[in-house]
């Protein structure tokens, strides 16, 4: 989640974000671009994160909206499922209106505000209204359909010019209505937006201008989106093969000798997780690194929080702060999850306390993920074991830690593996609780992201998360749906047994990435590289 900074603001009564040179806001109308959460600028994130108000439209990724922490509202003109369409003049009349409460406002538009986006439309409401405004520029939708498709729109071999053309002209609109005859002699290729429920028509109008049937087109559906779908043919063929198909909308028509080029320029779809939607069940602020990794790889992530991680109780609190007041007894310092190396460290942060007070004890790491965290603080470990077990890290440490005092900052649901395995090897070992793991309740919201549509894989990274699945999704256990499960580790595996469910594929080593690679081996697919 990006960090909110906003230098010389006060706050209103209503706690909402004030300039304090004027009462009136101003309006960012900011291309989300076409889909991929990846593909929006930099100034756009720049005010996503700065934000107090966002306005999306219907074809934004809400992905991009983790990068904000400001009240996110959806205003789309297009129907999506049973959500109602919102009038244009509704959706001025907000902006106009969170502009005048004094409020920073973005107005997240797919693709560019300006493309076929009724952006024009939005700066001039606000400027009769007197309201500031600046237009951040997006990716549109045809530059993401003809790159992500493997299309060159100017291939020099094949067009040296490129028409974006509405294939849903306004209703009313009398004045300079779209010549398909010049379309039909254009010297180059045609993308033509919204117009795949009118595609037999904008067929038949460029064949009868002139257009030979022979000439390669496709439709783009879901341009740079983990469910993309390609379909090429004939002008003559076209809208035969889209009903075929049954392509559903956003997609981009394009005809032109371009289309020819695909089979040798395709990339996107041969990613290792391309088309899969995947279940990212860790807490909602440990998603971004796994979701990133998901979207590189070519899939769909979607955020299935189980567990929330809350900081200790007071007792708690009270019994790490002691520890940390006698760190000078320790030998050892035990971390085993990134969590705990910042709930230790964000504690001593807050005793008034730095990493100088860890000099001369040697630290311990389960994995990699633990021990890149440790970096993050300047901290480098001395002991990582091969593999991020429980089990592992223990027998690692067993020579090292006979007769050592060692502290252990962990969950309150730590396993007692590791304490009995030192304990054996006659180590002193304290535990004391970092952080908590608390349990989601479901909600509507939850169950929507898990079934509509269906998953096809969901990673249960925990023996907590994997009983959370079985009881949050009791269909995963009588196989009413078709999503299989990955583990994280043969110990979440067992736990998951025992709650009814099913294991379809289990990572080599404990982590994230290597659930990732578990999944596309048994799709039986490439692994993805995430080095």
């Amino acid at each position: 989640m990006a960090v909110r900074q906003q230098p010389g603001k006060k706050f209103g009564s209503d706690g909402c974000g004030v300039d304090e040179e004027s009462v009136t806001g101003k309006v960012f109308l900011v291309g989300a671009g076409p889909g991929d959460p990846r593909l929006i600028t930099v100034r756009g994130a720049e005010l996503l994160a700065q934000a107090d108000v966002v306005f999306y439209d219907g074809l934004v990724n809400p992905l991009i909206l983790t990068l904000t922490d400001a009240r996110c509202e959806r205003t789309a003109r297009t129907r999506i499922g049973s959500e109602a369409m919102v009038p244009q003049e509704n959706i001025n009349e907000q902006l106009i209106a969170a502009a005048r409460r004094g409020h920073r406002v973005v107005r997240l538009k797919g693709g560019d505000p300006y493309i076929f986006g009724r952006g024009s439309e939005e700066a001039r409401a606000l400027a009769n209204a007197g309201i500031p405004f600046e237009i951040v520029p997006g990716i549109t939708a045809a530059t993401a359909a003809g790159v992500y498709a493997g299309f060159s729109f100017t291939h020099r071999q094949h067009s040296s010019a490129v028409a974006f053309v509405t294939g849903h002209e306004a209703p009313l609109r009398s004045k300079n209505p779209l010549d398909y005859a010049a379309l039909a002699r254009f010297p180059g290729t045609l993308v033509f937006y919204m117009g795949l429920a009118r595609v037999q028509t904008i067929c038949d109008r460029l064949i009868a201008s002139g257009m030979s049937p022979t000439t390669p087109s496709a439709i783009v559906s879901h341009a740079s989106l983990p469910d993309q779908q390609v379909v090429s043919t004939n002008l003559s063929q076209l809208a035969q093969t889209v009903e075929k198909c049954r392509l559903r909308a956003p997609s981009l028509i394009v005809v032109g000798e371009c289309v020819s080029q695909r089979d040798a320029a395709s990339w996107f779809e041969t990613l290792p997780l391309f088309g899969l939607r995947i279940g990212i069940t860790r807490p909602q602020q440990q998603t971004e690194e796994v979701a990133s990794a998901v979207v590189r790889a070519g899939g769909q992530p979607v955020l299935l929080p189980m567990v929330e991680i809350r900081p200790p109780d007071e007792q708690q609190r009270q019994l790490l702060s002691s520890a940390i007041d006698e760190l000078d007894e320790y030998d050892w310092l035990i971390l085993t999850s990134a969590n705990a190396v910042r709930g230790f460290m964000e504690q001593l942060w807050n005793r008034g306390l730095d990493t100088r007070q860890l000099q001369g004890i040697r630290i311990a790491a389960i994995g990699s993920s633990t021990a890149a965290e440790l970096e993050r603080w300047s901290l480098r470990a001395d002991v990582v074991p091969r593999h991020s077990r429980s089990e592992a890290l223990a027998d690692t440490l067993k020579p090292s830690v006979i007769g050592k005092r060692c502290l252990w900052p962990a969950a309150d649901r730590a396993r007692d593996t590791l304490s009995k395995s030192l304990a054996s090897a006659g180590a002193k070992l304290q535990l004391v609780v970092a952080y908590r793991h608390m349990d989601v309740n479901g909600s509507d919201e939850l169950r929507k992201r898990f079934s509509d549509p269906p998953l096809d894989w969901i990673g249960v990274s925990s023996p907590a998360i994997a009983r959370q699945a079985a009881r949050l999704f009791p269909e995963l256990k009588d196989g009413s749906c078709p999503t299989q499960i990955v583990s994280i580790s043969q110990l979440t595996t067992d736990a998951a047994h025992h709650a009814g469910l099913t294991i379809h594929a289990q990572a080599a080593d404990a982590s994230w990435t290597d659930m990732l690679c578990a999944i596309a081996i048994a799709e039986g697919r490439e692994s993805p590289d995430f080095s």
